[in-house]
């Protein structure tokens, strides 16, 4: 992948990066799909909770004040 980093003197303080438009489209369906949450993904994870919890490694909850 080529990229380019244009100086700060030029973006006034934030750089920009330039990227053919097949990798950015890659870059922004790679973000999309890492937002979906599929039922599997809810499933994995209440399986990985209930390990944690049979292990002892989640802390009980009693209030939220206890999420801080």
């Amino acid at each position: 992948m080529a990229t380019v980093t244009i100086p700060k003197q030029i973006t006034k303080g934030e750089e920009l990066v330039v990227l053919t438009r097949k990798e950015y489209e890659k870059f922004l369906d790679a973000t999309v799909r890492e937002k979906e949450v599929s039922a599997a993904d809810m499933l994995r994870w209440s399986r990985e909770a209930k390990q944690l919890k049979k292990q002892g490694k989640l802390p009980v909850l009693r209030s939220l004040k206890d999420l801080r």
